[in-house]
């Protein structure tokens, strides 16, 4: 009944109408909601954490620092979601999940006396007031790059959706000096105290020597110009090293120890299908990533460059049903920093996958790197075929899928793990 109402109302009413009563709708639920589940979130600190990419890993940063600092939490992302320690891999394909799911996760929190709320913030949710009267206690900025243009059209809209929550003036802001659209944040006020974090030279937690290795980072972070913080993660590569600092920057305000601070990025094994190793002792390295975005593709690629000893091979496509000025780019990206090509299916949704592939393959031939590319429209197919061609030194990337459970493929919920397939082609693991 509810669909068939809003395929009447999209019918009837002009789109700046709909739009208000859309806007509408979403407040009263929320509050309906809310009001349902006893207003859960009123008395809990959250902090939000929003940006493109980097959300999830900043965000597993923030909870294990609170965690090595005897702080209770509770997280919810893309990636985890965990209330007092325990945690279960979000199954759910959505970052923020329905209203009524996030209510159930703040009564949860709350149930469980947690100190603090860590959340995974998209502009969608902003957008859609699914976050309307929960409490910021602090929001942290991981970036702005090309995403979700289908939806918000222009880039000056999606920071516009970003900005809604820093607009609530929470208590602490933490923004990234490095990124383009740092002074369009930088407008907004913080409720007691504001702080960036990058390589920038008036960054308040400055980035200075970085060092890489396969399995890990070191970094040297100087808090106010005046405080040395050695730090060393297992999470590999340079723009971890910003996910590292964001969440660094907070607890500094929060007040954790420095040694706290230390042990608590320490403590960061690995986050699922963010630079997951798949398989070990191989000779060879196979990586699962989210990276779905043209900014995070070139991050991941790049870093991969950097610490691999061989090739960089790459199995990869595009989403279907979303941005789709994002693929030719992320063709050329892939072009430009892969040595070797596998363009494969990732989630077509209620698109044609062949489209798709055309528009992805559009840019690798810009970029000429159709003579290195092989077009294996199968994902499995692809990755086997990238696995076996795979040499000692060399590192597989597998990216767009992470740590999801299925795909959704012409409209239909297909289980599907890209660690759990490459284990199953090499004999690690049985199908399901």
């Amino acid at each position: 009944m509810k669909q068939i109402l809003v395929k009447a109302a999209r019918s009837i009413l002009p789109a700046s109408a709909l739009h208000g009563v859309e806007n509408g709708y979403r407040r009263v639920r929320v509050r309906l909601l809310s009001a349902r589940y006893g207003n859960p979130s009123k008395n809990l600190r959250v902090i939000a954490v929003t940006g493109t990419n980097g959300k999830t890993t900043t965000a597993c940063y923030i909870n294990e620092i609170l965690k090595e600092a005897k702080f209770k939490t509770a997280m919810f992302t893309t990636a985890l979601i965990e209330v007092a320690g325990k945690a279960q891999v979000n199954d759910l394909n959505a970052t923020v999940a329905s209203t009524g799911r996030m209510q159930q996760f703040f009564r949860d929190a709350k149930k469980a006396d947690v100190d603090y709320v860590v959340l995974e913030i998209t502009s969608h949710a902003l957008d859609q007031h699914k976050l309307d009267g929960v409490p910021i206690e602090a929001a942290v900025m991981t970036n702005l790059t090309q995403d979700h243009l289908d939806y918000h059209k222009t880039m000056e809209n999606y920071a516009a959706a970003k900005s809604k929550l820093f607009a609530l003036e929470p208590r602490y802001i933490i923004l990234n000096r490095d990124d383009e659209w740092y002074d369009y944040f930088d407008q907004f006020v913080a409720g007691e105290q504001k702080m960036t974090y990058g390589k920038h030279p008036e960054a308040e937690a400055q980035i200075q020597r970085v060092k890489l290795y396969r399995k890990g980072t070191e970094a040297d972070v100087v808090l106010d110009h005046q405080t040395h913080l050695e730090l060393a993660t297992a999470l590999p590569g340079e723009f971890n090293v910003h996910n590292m600092t964001a969440a660094v920057t907070l607890a500094y305000l929060l007040g954790v120890k420095l040694q706290d601070i230390q042990e608590g990025v320490a403590n960061v094994e690995a986050v699922p299908g963010r630079f997951e190793r798949a398989v070990e002792g191989l000779g060879y390295d196979v990586i699962v990533d989210y990276a779905h975005t043209p900014d995070a593709l070139d991050k991941l690629l790049t870093a991969a460059r950097k610490i691999a000893k061989g090739r960089v091979i790459l199995v990869f496509g595009a989403c279907g049903d979303r941005d789709k000025s994002k693929r030719p780019t992320m063709g050329e990206i892939a072009a430009k920093n892969a040595d070797r090509i596998f363009l494969t299916d990732e989630e077509s949704y209620n698109e044609d996958p062949d489209q798709i592939r055309r528009m992805v393959y559009e840019g690798i031939e810009r970029s000429h790197g159709d003579a290195k590319t092989t077009e294996i429209p199968d994902r499995r197919q692809a990755i086997e075929r990238a696995l076996g061609s795979a040499q000692k030194g060399d590192m597989v990337l597998i990216t767009g899928m992470g740590h999801e459970k299925y795909r959704i493929v012409n409209g239909q919920r297909l289980p599907w793990n890209d660690s759990q397939v490459v284990r199953e082609i090499l004999g690690q693991e049985k199908a399901e």
